[in-house]
């Protein structure tokens, strides 16, 4: 058992974890010992870890094989660094998801803590309608067993169509069927980033990608960033170090802080992984949001620029197909990964988004997702205004700043008890220094605009009260 306020505690608790073993280095005891400890509950949640150089004294080893542990378990995500603050423990995504999701709580409780898009009666007639055709169609054309690998060749077409949209000009022998957003991410990432290597960021961006470095076992590391995301400079400055092999960025309303990447910083971004030689992997699930046309990666960087989109986020929730782009030399790489991890996207799913790719369907239903986004967003500038840190019209989400003395988790649990769930900061903070933290709030799903405003005003009636005294975590 570690404890951070005793150094004869990890002396006598953790000496004999490090005794030799044949070919198991003390930095790799060390480390799958804060992890299980971590796993077990003995660390808590936001434990202060001992200094390196402490643990180094107590436990008699060098402060260089605390470095690489702590280091080992940041990168798998147990631990976090905080610039002149020290390491800390880190909640665990799985404790994350069950900590701040209630949308299952048989109370009525108003879950604000999962973006999903907005499900109204017109989403319900379509998906009636297109079951009741798809049941009275010839179903042979899209019902063959996981052939071809890349999608059919009719909805390749479709999403070739679709990706037009979005400002993407792609041969449909650059265009892959996946099974969602994250699916299509994971395929771009494992095909050019091996373990160890560096991967860039924003300093808070989509828990998916801080998953997919536990999971491939690479480096990644957040960049500070701005209201049109990550800032250039940073960029330059982290690929000049010469260790980068990819950047992967949520240009088009950036979850959680509904950042949104004009056509300039699209440009300064691709000009300098061109020079550096930095694969750039949009996640580009929200962009089907906006009205305006921005260029993509696949056409700034021909060679190098990877586009991820599905229809989860902009259509409607449950259509889980997703649309990967990827350079034309890669097409059989990625393809080759696709099939030992799902052989293909799954056809009938991907025959339902292509008809309404073609029949408009998919359009009408965006039109209902930037009508509801905007009017949700008024509310919420309503009621939660000198709260609100980051937000956009056409956001499915609103960053929320927390107010002076109350830490996030404090926030978090006042109005977890209210009935209200919303997530903080944690789950989004990639490798590197913390940036400033704050709670995000989801703004979809079938809550209606009198629940949303409910909820909200629960919310500021709970930011503007002093956190309780004797609720441990919750003063700053």
């Amino acid at each position: 058992m570690l404890r951070h306020d005793s150094k004869d505690q990890h002396s006598d608790a953790w000496k004999p974890v490090l005794q030799h073993r044949k070919g198991v280095t003390k930095h790799k005891l060390l480390t799958d010992k804060i992890i299980s400890d971590i796993d077990e509950g003995i660390l808590p949640v936001h434990t202060r870890m001992p200094t390196h150089r402490d643990l180094a004294h107590a436990l008699g080893i060098s402060v260089q094989t605390v470095s690489i542990s702590y280091k080992e378990a940041e990168r798998r995500g147990y631990l976090r660094g905080e610039v002149g603050r020290g390491t800390f423990v880190r909640s665990r995504v799985t404790e994350r998801a069950d900590s701040f999701m209630l949308d299952r709580d048989p109370s009525g409780s108003a879950d604000l803590s999962i973006i999903r898009a907005v499900y109204t009666e017109a989403h319900e007639r379509s998906a009636r309608e297109l079951m009741q055709a798809l049941a009275e169609s010839d179903n042979s054309s899209f019902m063959r067993p996981c052939r071809p690998i890349a999608g059919l060749d009719a909805h390749r077409a479709a999403a070739r169509a679709w990706l037009a949209r979005l400002s993407v000009d792609a041969d449909p022998d650059r265009i892959l069927i996946t099974n969602g957003a994250a699916h299509g991410l994971f395929l771009a990432v494992a095909s050019v980033v091996r373990p160890g290597e560096v991967v860039l960021t924003e300093n808070l961006t989509d828990h998916g990608i801080i998953g997919l470095a536990n999971v491939l076992g690479f480096t990644l590391r957040g960049l500070p960033t701005d209201r049109e995301g990550i800032l250039p400079e940073a960029f330059e400055a982290a690929c000049a170090v010469g260790d980068v092999s990819a950047l992967v960025i949520v240009p088009s309303l950036g979850n959680p802080t509904s950042h949104a990447m004009g056509a300039e910083r699209r440009h300064a971004i691709a000009d300098i992984a061109r020079r550096h030689g930095v694969f750039v992997i949009e996640d580009e699930v929200y962009k089907p949001m906006l009205r305006d046309p921005l260029p993509s990666m696949p056409d700034l960087l021909p060679e190098l620029g990877f586009f991820v989109t599905s229809f989860t986020k902009s259509v409607m929730t449950g259509l889980r197909i997703g649309y990967l782009v990827v350079p034309a030399h890669f097409s059989i790489r990625v393809a080759s990964i696709l099939r030992v991890t799902g052989w293909s996207a799954t056809n009938v799913v991907a025959e339902m988004a292509s008809r309404w790719v073609l029949d408009g369907t998919a359009d009408a239903l965006i039109a209902v997702q930037r009508s509801e986004a905007q009017a949700r967003q008024a509310i919420v500038s309503e009621v939660m205004g000198p709260f609100v840190a980051g937000s956009h019209p056409l956001s499915l989400c609103a960053w929320l700043s927390v107010p002076e003395r109350w830490t996030e988790e404090g926030l978090v649990r006042a109005l977890a008890r209210k009935g209200v769930a919303v997530t903080p900061s944690d789950p989004f903070v990639a490798g590197g220094e913390r940036p400033v933290g704050g709670i995000r709030i989801c703004l979809g799903g079938r809550l209606s605009h009198s629940a949303l405003r409910s909820a909200l005003e629960t919310t500021r009636g709970a930011f503007e009260q002093l956190p309780p005294i004797f609720d441990v975590g919750s003063i700053a």
